[in-house]
């Protein structure tokens, strides 16, 4: 097996902006040739997968000005300064929706496009979710929230209308993995 390692020569923030870096890094490739590689780098985020008492899913309508729509997904968002996980995911589901979990428990972890971006994804399920507040909105957040049948949401993924690709593959890995977890 050879080294597939490369090497970083140097690298600056080529464009910042509220959301994410892209960074130009100078690189080494194993067969010692220097070149530039430019990736767009994000804070770790959190996506909830939350159930209430009676096992529906508390989900967001929000529109996603860069495919200019409507768009159906999972309360989510980046984790911030010393956060915890857990602090980050109950933080984003009351922010969001309004909702408080009673318990919260890890799912999975995922880089969702490791070969243009740092970004990672922490999956977890939030069960007993109930409203007990107002949402708490950034002021470029327009969201609407309502709860769905788990059900709903997988026939979504397979016919191709759960456009969102992290909430997709939440549902998609707990309808997999579901028996592991309990039931819904």
């Amino acid at each position: 097996m050879t080294d597939l390692q490369w090497e970083t020569l140097d690298d600056e923030v080529a464009y910042a902006c509220e959301g994410f870096d892209i960074v130009r890094e100078r690189v080494r490739l194993p067969n010692g040739e220097e070149t530039e590689f430019d990736h767009l780098s994000d804070a770790e985020s959190v996506v909830v997968l939350p159930f209430t008492a009676d096992g529906d899913v508390v989900v967001i309508d929000e529109w996603r000005q860069a495919v200019k729509r409507r768009n159906r997904g999972l309360p989510a968002g980046n984790v911030e300064g010393e956060e915890d996980l857990d602090a980050a995911v109950r933080r984003e589901l009351r922010e969001e929706t309004g909702y408080r979990a009673g318990a919260v428990e890890h799912l999975t972890t995922m880089e969702p496009a490791n070969g243009f971006s740092d970004a990672v994804f922490h999956y977890y399920v939030a069960r007993d979710c109930e409203a007990t507040a107002e949402q708490d909105l950034d002021y470029n957040e327009s969201i609407d929230v309502e709860t769905v049948a788990f059900d709903s949401l997988v026939a979504a993924a397979r016919e191709g209308d759960l456009r969102d690709g992290r909430t997709a593959f939440g549902v998609v890995y707990y309808a997999l993995f579901e028996a592991e977890f309990g039931t819904r």
